[in-house]
């Protein structure tokens, strides 16, 4: 098992002042650069960075290939991930994904990972213009010519439903071949079987317990020996799961240093992707961090009311239970103490149950909230020195399994796992 750290660049609001501080967004750019720096000194494999679009407090990550093109010269190892780049051509055009991914792909030697994913929130979707019933067919004719463009010299051009452009040779070409590993965001199961068939990595968003995990792996890795046609020029076979990190000496310390950031995380995502709530957002007036801190302690891992619980259908009275709908427990689960809440032990116990369900990549969001920055550091120093080097150790064993699964795949395999 592999490990990397997730960025979402969140900013939460000053509880009692309308805006940010003038400094505010400098200092969390080059705060998460010091993080990413220390994270690849203590091994470390991957960084995964979101774009987003509007959403104000729960992410300022706009400019995702900016800010892992920094990173790609404080870092000497690690993976540099989009996770995810949207694909909708009203987002980006598929020619200038294609120029970002593979210029990032040169400067980094030859580090990038090509996440892909669709978006879901109303606030993004609304200013972009990006209708939700197509969404998902943007994406893959998308995701598809963006592939073609990176291996074909020159690439043929498309008529497609939702982009069209003539022959060009779109250069530059990536330095991996034929190209960078793709992936594709899954939070929902059958969004990873999506992946296993299109021969792509699955990023789960939803944070699947280990028994989850253990259930996806085995119908994944089938699919991907049976059913699989892939979307690119070779395939990327990888299960990624999300954890919430926070790493200290005793529980106690790492559930106030941790748990209120694992809350707002949960919160603010709810609040912008439940149309009841983010759709009545009021952009550079709203305080989501004030509102959060004002809810009682049960409703702090979503927005509640009448619209949320039609959205969800769950409401206080269920906050201890886990809710049916996968994207809403994915939430919930988010705002729990969870497996990598707590001491090196605690969490080392954890994800040795992910390790015996053979994951692939454990992903952690360790910036979250209103978190101090040297607290995101020390638990990222903990779990560098105390917690990933015994499952380093046992990552041979991972690859023979990997081996064993991916017997007989006729396929290429670009994969950095």
């Amino acid at each position: 098992m592999k490990f990397g750290l997730f960025y979402e660049h969140q900013l939460p609001k000053p509880q009692n002042q309308e805006q940010w501080d003038p400094d505010a967004e400098h200092k969390l750019l080059k705060n998460a650069l010091d993080q990413v720096e220390l994270a690849d000194s203590l091994g470390f494999d991957y960084v995964f960075e979101v774009e987003h679009h509007f959403l104000e407090e729960y992410s300022h990550s706009s400019a995702p290939e900016i800010f892992l093109a920094a990173a790609s010269q404080r870092t000497k190892n690690m993976r540099l991930g989009h996770g995810i780049t949207l694909m909708p051509p009203r987002y980006n055009h598929p020619a200038r994904v294609a120029e970002r991914i593979s210029t990032l792909d040169l400067v980094s030697d030859g580090r990038v990972e090509f996440g892909t994913g669709e978006s879901a929130s109303e606030m993004e979707m609304g200013g972009f213009g990006v209708r939700r019933e197509e969404k998902k067919q943007m994406w893959e004719e998308a995701t598809r010519e963006v592939v073609k463009m990176m291996t074909q010299t020159p690439y043929a051009g498309v008529e497609g439903e939702y982009f069209g452009m003539p022959q060009r040779n779109v250069i530059p070409k990536p330095m991996q071949k034929p190209h960078p590993p793709l992936w594709v965001a899954s939070s929902r199961r059958e969004t990873t079987m999506v992946a296993a068939r299109l021969g792509m990595g699955s990023l789960g968003f939803a944070f699947e317990t280990p028994a989850e995990a253990e259930e996806r792996v085995q119908d994944y890795y089938e699919l991907v020996r049976e059913e699989c046609y892939p979307i690119g020029a070779a395939i990327n076979p990888a299960l990624g799961v999300l954890s919430v990190l926070s790493c200290f000496d005793s529980d106690e310390e790492a559930i106030d240093k941790g748990l209120e950031g694992a809350q707002f995380f949960a919160y603010s995502l709810a609040y912008y992707y439940n149309p009841f709530t983010g759709g009545n957002h009021k952009p550079g007036q709203t305080n989501i961090y004030k509102t959060f801190i004002e809810s009682p302690p049960e409703q702090r891992w979503g927005p509640f009311g009448e619209g949320f619980r039609g959205f969800g259908g769950f409401g206080s009275d269920l906050a201890s239970e886990e809710p049916e709908d996968e994207v809403t427990r994915a939430l919930w689960r988010a705002a729990q103490r969870g497996g990598c809440i707590g001491t090196p032990d605690f969490i080392k116990d954890t994800l040795r149950q992910y390790e015996a369900a053979h994951l692939d990549l454990m992903i952690f969001v360790a910036q979250c909230g209103a978190r101090k920055h040297e607290d995101v550091m020390d638990s990222i120093y903990r779990t560098g020195t105390q917690v990933i080097p015994e499952f380093k150790e046992r990552h041979d064993q991972h690859q023979k399994w990997r081996g064993e699964q991916l017997a007989g795949v006729e396929y290429p395999i670009n994969s950095s796992i």
